[in-house]
């Protein structure tokens, strides 16, 4: 008998491509393709650096059981690019299907990577598969975040059928760096061993050669409230800052506060929020 929580129908794939180069004055986006409801908007150049800053678009709004989206983008010497979404991406309910998301990031040796995306909502009895994996060549800088809402506490829908499988993977010159695996279900959310009734689990992390970030970090996040978990650590070359709590709002606001801290130290500039977080 097949088993229904793995069970995949065809969907809608979506696919999206980007590569970014180095000119004289700007990084630019040299190469681009989509096929289906993946897309950007045009680049955006608000730092005198010339960061190149996408917004990457999903029409539909959300996924549902059977579809795809495979997002890719790659960085030559030399360029930096800043990458988010325009709004929380969403994950709806499923009968069985199972919906997959794959994010591929290359970037290469003196470029600066920037993956910044708005939270994604796992709704009550969505069945997903997430996989991040980055590779990263020689001094490749990468900041990066991972947001993610189990059901909606905010409409008191809470997680408790459907499951959200994530693994993330961090390599440089083809060693792993950061490898985690996550198999987050309603049992595991409500347990006091796992997520302990949390619907928020958040991750940020920073590759960089430099090693004096993590009492800056630290301390740069440190008023948090009793009902979140917070910590910051740095092993082989990552910065790894973790968030347990109730709203993506606070995640947001302190990966924001760490996010100054290692703009500053790591690129020696500070944050240029994307204008689309304040439309």
């Amino acid at each position: 008998m097949k088993n229904t929580a793995e069970s995949v129908s065809p969907g809608w794939r979506a696919e999206l491509e980007l590569g970014f180069s180095c000119s004289t004055r700007r990084t630019v986006l040299q190469h681009y393709r989509h096929a289906g409801p993946l897309q950007v908007q045009r680049p955006f150049f608000p730092e005198s650096d010339g960061t190149c800053h996408v917004y990457i678009l999903h029409p539909p709004g959300g996924v549902v059981g059977g579809d795809e989206l495979v997002i890719q983008a790659e960085l030559n010497a030399g360029a930096r690019a800043l990458l988010t979404t325009p709004a929380a991406g969403k994950f709806y309910r499923s009968s069985g299907q199972v919906a997959r998301q794959t994010q591929q990031l290359r970037v290469a040796a003196g470029a600066v990577l920037e993956w910044l995306p708005q939270e994604t909502i796992v709704f009550q009895s969505a069945r997903v598969n997430s996989a991040i994996k980055v590779d990263l060549a020689g001094d490749a800088n990468f900041i990066g975040w991972d947001i993610v809402c189990l059901g909606r506490p905010a409409a008191g829908e809470r997680f408790t059928d459907g499951f959200f499988r994530q693994r993330i993977e961090i390599k440089q010159d083809g060693v792993p760096r950061y490898v985690e695996q996550g198999n987050y279900t309603g049992e595991v959310l409500n347990a006091p061993w796992g997520l302990r009734g949390q619907s928020v689990i958040a991750s940020l992390f920073c590759v960089t050669q430099q090693t004096d970030l993590l009492e800056k970090v630290r301390n740069a996040i440190a008023e948090t409230r009793p009902d979140e978990l917070v910590g910051v650590t740095q092993l082989d070359g990552v910065l790894l800052c973790r968030y347990l709590g109730p709203s993506t709002e606070r995640a947001r606001f302190l990966f924001g506060q760490a996010w100054a801290v290692i703009r500053n130290e790591v690129l020696a500039k500070p944050v240029t929020p994307p204008r689309v977080w304040s439309t």
